[in-house]
């Protein structure tokens, strides 16, 4: 009897513990999730407007559990509060310049990051413009190295574009971000900046790392220090060329890439703290200045991509993400096959199916939301010599195989030497054939197809890489007209 009163009274005070433990456990959640604040809203944009009134809406917080309010700030400045995602400002001067952005505001009186800016210039015959969020992006990749070859940045259509991302900055041994062509850059950024007189709303960043120089980014995104190093790196170059954001090309969390690129397991976790760190610097820095600074990332295509990251979690701290959906095919396979067939198709194939669509779908299964999705289109092709000729070059084994521009293409091999072009109704993209060479590529057509399809599908744009491949603007022209009509 008295070791069965002994066992209740031990079992009674270990429970005592494991209760008291447990609560503090749960003090100590409460207390952190008190600290974290919302997402933000976003796509502020202008319902309507008058001479001195502005009606201002956004879409509400993704994680809006807790959110009872939306914090309006009018040039920096707190100025309003409303339950709704919609308010109006009155009382307003004509032809003066005003910026407004957006918080989220929960129960626990935490603030989220600010929204888009928007910015208004009100005037008696005011008609409200697209918000340069909502509207369709298209993103154009200037390589650096285009200026050796006389393609230099004024020779770019800066009315086409909304976004051209600048590749690419090298990772220092301090993981600073530096100069990737010293020779070239400077000069470079001068004349990028020129464009911003013909289109004032023209966004430019520097791209970061890309196949060669991704070596360091695993080790950066390593330790807080490292990811504080590499963020203030960010922030103090983009300030010091007078850039609008940062485009982080890792290539590859966890795997891939070039055989010397340091790599670890953690680069999953890690990459979403890295873009969190990049976040918080810049959000930093632009209350400061007064202006958003954009964070973005190029992504990979395949599903191998997304099991090394997390798409899902990273997506709130990145404006949007640009998905490489080319080079899904190329002369590292074993067969002919497209460079970035907009559909999987039906056809009887040796290798692997994988399209634009597939990556799109498999991202947005992922969790990462759609509208922020910029699908990557290629201004070049691909080049084989074949070993067989049957079904047209396509599918067929080959002795050799390089990349080439569409000026190239267009040069040198359309309607050229026997050549004929062929186009696939369910991949939809062309290529060309002539009995011995086979050549995949894009062209206004699909170009068109595949603007038609990111509307369709309610993505956030278009991103081509690179614009010195089509110096004619063949592609841009139809790119641009079919994805703003």
């Amino acid at each position: 009897m008295k070791n069965n009163l002994k066992i209740k009274k031990t079992l009674s005070i270990g429970l005592a513990f494991i209760l008291l433990f447990l609560s503090s456990y749960d003090l100590a959640f409460a207390e952190k999730a008190d600290k974290q604040p919302p997402t933000p809203p976003t796509n502020l944009r202008i319902a309507a407007a008058s001479e001195t009134s502005v009606t201002l809406e956004w879409d509400a917080a993704t994680d809006n559990v807790g959110v009872n309010a939306y914090s309006i700030y009018k040039d920096g400045t707190y100025f309003a509060s409303t339950l709704d995602c919609t308010y109006t400002v009155e009382n307003l001067t004509p032809d003066m310049k005003y910026e407004f952005y957006v918080k989220a505001k929960d129960v626990r009186r935490n603030l989220s990051r600010p929204s888009n800016i928007l910015t208004v210039t009100l005037s008696k015959d005011y008609v409200p413009a697209p918000s340069t969020e909502a509207a369709k992006k298209i993103v154009g990749y200037y390589a650096a190295w285009s200026a050796y070859s006389g393609f230099t940045p004024d020779k770019l259509d800066a009315k086409r574009l909304t976004h051209i991302n600048y590749a690419f900055a090298n990772i220092g041994s301090d993981f600073k971000i530096v100069l990737g062509y010293p020779d070239k850059d400077p000069a470079n950024f001068k004349m990028l900046q020129d464009l911003k007189k013909i289109n004032p709303d023209l966004k430019i960043l520097i791209s970061v790392g890309g196949w060669t120089w991704s070596g360091k980014f695993s080790d950066a995104a390593a330790t807080e220090a490292s990811r504080a190093a590499f963020a203030a790196g960010c922030v103090e170059f983009i300030a010091m060329y007078g850039l609008d954001g940062v485009d982080i090309d890792w290539e590859y969390p966890v795997g891939g890439g070039l055989a010397g690129n340091s790599r670890r397991p953690e680069d999953k976790q890690n990459f979403t703290l890295l873009l969190k760190k990049i976040r918080e610097k810049m959000d930093e820095q632009g209350l400061k200045d007064n202006k958003h600074y954009l964070l973005t990332i190029a992504g990979g295509a395949s599903s191998y991509y997304i099991g090394n990251t997390e798409p899902g979690i990273f997506h709130e701290y990145l404006d949007y993400a640009i998905l490489m959906t080319y080079d899904i095919h190329g002369t590292w396979d074993s067969y002919t096959d497209f460079n970035a067939p907009l559909y999987n198709n039906l056809d009887a194939s040796p290798q692997y199916k994988w399209s634009v669509d597939s990556s799109v779908n498999a991202w947005i299964n992922a969790g990462f939301p759609k509208e922020k999705l910029v699908a990557g289109v290629p201004f070049y092709g691909y080049l084989f010599e074949t070993s067989s000729a049957g079904n047209n070059g396509l599918y067929q084994t080959f002795s050799s195989g390089k990349s080439l521009s569409y000026a190239a293409i267009e040069a040198n091999y359309l309607n050229k030497d026997g050549f004929v072009r062929y186009f696939h109704e369910q991949s939809m993209v062309p290529w060309l054939y002539n009995g011995k060479t086979f050549i995949s590529y894009d062209d206004a057509q699909s170009m068109g197809l595949k603007a038609d399809y990111i509307n369709t599908k309610g993505l956030g744009g278009a991103a081509v890489w690179e614009l010195s491949q089509d110096p004619g603007k063949v592609l841009l022209n139809s790119l641009y007209d079919n994805i703003n009509k």
